[in-house]
């Protein structure tokens, strides 16, 4: 079954593709389990893991895949897949240096060049290390014809803050999609729209995040900004509507400390207090386990609950895990 969410591209729906993502995942655990599965294979079920965490909202997709990283590169030391897929991890989790030690081991034994470096300038990239991250992602042999390497290069853009130049990348990669799974053109038109928010232009943004909801209802992220951008436009009804149903599946308490602000916003002191109260307790949970991936968001969170006190730390946290500008901005803010 396909349908046909925008004029130039045909893909499979969403739930299909959600489908297939989750039973993938089920095949794979299997043959993991029957030790099966070799270990190049059982890094790829963890990515798949980590895809699904990322598309769904589920810190506890993260832990799951971290915890099998983690053993794989205990039961199998030497080969440089188990050390790839714990680096992967590691980035998820924003333990950036412990993911650059990890790829300088995988490449150690032999791992694929293309997929470490890839990997490494992903986490360069986080990091702020931009010309470092672009310099890997044009040594990239299909540089210009391929649609993950135009992908790459547009984030890299997007993120120096070079709209125009990450424009025409992400067009050009849109352009070169030749698959039929709605979930890497969802992505792309997720970062596409992240851009934007952080350029000021909420409807080129909201135009986005539409495409990458209509094409991908499930996906979680692109549905939470969709809600964001929807309620600084002032349309509070809608924003809500949809995150209310991820305040209540998603373990991510994001979407908790946006229904928060937006009912103070309305005046609605007894839900923004029940969604704070929410929010805070599962954001001091996962800072105790995961400071580096939850401290940029609770100290925002913080800040939008007036309490500096609390959000400075975590702000501090943050930049001295991935020093780039928009985390300088952060602790700018908390210490005002």
């Amino acid at each position: 079954m396909t349908q046909t969410l925008d004029s130039d591209l045909r893909t499979t729906a969403g739930a299909l593709a959600m489908d297939n993502l989750r039973a993938q995942i089920e095949g794979m655990l299997r043959d993991a389990t029957a030790r099966r599965l070799p270990a190049r294979s059982e890094s790829g079920l963890i990515e798949l893991i980590l895809l699904r965490g990322h598309l769904l909202g589920r810190v506890s997709d993260y832990e799951w895949a971290t915890a099998l990283a983690e053993q794989l590169a205990v039961e199998t030391p030497d080969d440089g897949n188990a050390h790839l897929a714990l680096a992967r991890t590691r980035a998820t989790l924003h333990r950036f240096r412990d993911a650059l030690a990890e790829l300088e081991e995988a490449t150690r034994l032999g791992g694929d060049p293309r997929e470490v470096d890839g990997e490494r300038a992903v986490v360069l990239q986080a990091v702020g290390r931009y010309d470092e991250a672009l310099a890997i992602f044009i040594s990239a042999d299909d540089l210009r014809s391929d649609f993950t390497s135009l992908g790459n290069l547009a984030t890299v853009h997007a993120d120096r803050g070079d709209t125009a130049t990450a424009e025409e990348l992400f067009a050009a990669s849109r352009e070169r999609y030749r698959g039929v799974s709605p979930i890497p053109v969802a992505q792309l038109d997720f970062k596409r729209a992240h851009m934007w928010i952080a350029a000021g232009n909420l409807g080129r943004a909201r135009a986005w995040l539409e495409s990458a909801v209509r094409r991908l209802p499930a996906y979680a992220p692109a549905v939470g900004h969709l809600a964001e951008v929807e309620a600084a436009l002032g349309e509070t009804d809608s924003a809500i509507a949809r995150l209310l149903p991820l305040a209540t599946t998603s373990d991510d308490p994001d979407y908790a400390a946006q229904l928060a602000h937006i009912f103070d916003g309305r005046h609605e002191r007894e839900e923004s207090r029940y969604w704070r109260n929410v929010a805070a307790a599962r954001y001091d949970e996962l800072v105790e386990r995961h400071v580096e991936a939850f401290a940029d968001h609770a100290a925002e969170f913080w800040l939008d609950a007036g309490d500096l006190k609390r959000a400075l730390p975590l702000a501090v946290k943050n930049f001295e895990v991935r020093p780039t500008g928009r985390a300088a901005n952060l602790v700018a803010r908390a210490t005002r």
